[in-house]
């Protein structure tokens, strides 16, 4: 490992986190494909299949920020310790259902009750990070912490599908469903059983102690003294009995939550998130026709690997290097290379090994495209709130997915593969005009608040001069 990475794992309870976080992620890329393959074989209808699998993703993305607020809002451990079980017993329930060959109409009522009860632990673990890594110290290794991440997510996306069509074909159509399962509950009791590491539901405000010579301190100090002369500077004593706080006084007043979208740059990054995420299910379906309509089926698994890999690969370098600019720069720079990549793919397709070494290589740039909007939002949002923002995130990418799904199966049942693969060129390109927008307005506001701090003084000094 080299330096940045074995800086952050020795952090107390970092590695415990991280790794029961990585487990518990584990049915995000296992769930909704297997769902497929069992009721493909269990019922033997791909678009039955296919559309209870579309219902759970879409059920997850619905309820994903819901469940984000809750964490932020009473804690990690207290709200995992209710969600978690229910959520299990929802897979186990839906597992089972399917492996006793139940209704196809209770089987889909079931579907859409698990992907209810799913909530982000990705989310969860970039939370812990950055609490983990608050102050000076550690404050710049938070974008190695996010690297990292996107790099386990990848890692997660890569065993997950062959892991799945392993299980459904060499042990049971449905084994596919209980692994998940197990991996969630296991993951998910141990991380939450971690309480070093759960951030806190209140914020600590750092307060300046009085000076010893503040009046109040002293009248409180001294106390009233009737017989006593009166201190120069020192209110009488029954002033100082007029001025006693009531309770209700003494109240602080937690501060509302404000809507995440509301935030600077969130809403700009949510529609990036979509129309980037669109890019990914369109390569995949129009590879997979590719693969197909040739008769290379059985290296489609490791066509579609090469891409994660790349991705797994570039995340962690991305956290290695300290690159220059602000976030948004970055994402640009990184969604300007993928462009160039995704054009290269769209010529070369037809030479699989080119197809294989420049999915790879443009694989590099999706992990810091990841990793630079989890820190746009961490920079955005306050702490108390930050589960909710990158949960936020999560859900355009689900989003993003199901429509790029929609949009390629629909491309690829009027035309074929060669113009399937035009669709992640446009997806990723109209990304990168977006994030160009977004990088604008972020330094837009950047230069308003740069102005109103210079005037500031100014028009004081000003004003003084005037009185």
């Amino acid at each position: 490992m080299s330096t940045p990475y074995r800086e952050l794992f020795s952090i107390p309870g970092a590695k415990a986190f991280c790794i029961s976080g990585a487990i518990a992620r584990l049915p995000i890329s296992m769930m909704s494909l297997g769902i497929i393959l069992a009721l493909n074989h269990l019922y033997g209808d791909w678009t039955v299949a296919g559309v209870m699998s579309a219902a759970y993703i879409l059920a997850v993305a619905a309820v994903t920020p819901f469940y984000a607020r809750l964490f932020d809002r009473f804690g990690q451990r207290r709200v995992g310790g209710i969600v978690l079980g229910v959520q299990v017993a929802s897979m186990l329930v839906f597992a089972c259902a399917a492996l006793w060959h139940v209704s196809l109409v209770v089987l889909f009522v079931l579907a859409v009750v698990m992907g209810l009860t799913q909530f982000s632990f990705g989310a969860l673990v970039r939370t812990r990070w950055a609490y983990a890594l608050r102050g000076s110290n550690h404050e710049h290794e938070l974008n190695t912490a996010y690297a990292l991440e996107s790099a386990i997510d990848e890692v997660v996306f890569i065993l997950g599908p062959i892991l799945s069509a392993f299980l459904a074909t060499s042990v049971h159509p449905v084994s596919q469903l209980f692994v998940p399962t197990v991996a969630c509950a296991v993951g998910g009791a141990v991380f939450f059983s971690l309480k070093d590491t759960q951030p806190p539901v209140m914020e600590v405000v750092e307060v300046a102690a009085a000076s010893h010579d503040d009046l109040d301190v002293r009248a409180a100090v001294d106390g009233p003294k009737r017989n006593s002369a009166p201190v120069v500077g020192v209110r009488p004593s029954s002033a100082v009995e007029e001025d006693t706080l009531t309770v209700h006084q003494l109240q602080v007043r937690v501060p509302k939550h404000r809507n995440v979208m509301r935030y600077g740059g969130v809403l700009s990054l949510m529609l990036i998130f979509v129309v980037f995420n669109m890019s990914f299910s369109a390569f995949d379906l129009s590879v997979t026709a590719m693969m197909k309509d040739i008769g290379m089926q059985w290296l489609l698994g490791i066509q579609l690997a090469m891409f994660a890999v790349g991705s797994c690969i570039g995340g962690l370098l991305f956290g290695v290097r300290e690159l220059t600019g602000s976030n948004w720069r970055q994402m640009v720079e990184f969604l300007a290379l993928l462009t160039v990549g995704y054009v290269l793919i769209r010529l070369f397709m037809d030479n699989l090994i080119m197809l294989g070494l420049l999915s790879a290589l443009s694989g590099l740039c999706v992990s810091p495209v990841f990793a630079t909007g989890n820190l746009i939002v961490k920079k955005s949002i306050p702490s108390r709130q930050l589960t909710e923002g990158l949960s936020w995130l999560t859900t355009a990418g689900q989003i993003g997915g199901s429509l790029g799904s929609i949009v390629a199966g629909v491309v690829l049942d009027h035309a074929d593969y060669h113009v399937g693969l035009v669709l992640p060129c446009a997806t990723t390109a109209f990304t990168l005009v977006l994030a160009i927008l977004g990088w604008w307005m972020a330094r837009r506001e950047q230069w308003r608040a740069g102005l109103a701090k210079y005037h500031a003084p100014h028009f004081r000094g000003f004003g003084n001069a005037m009185k």
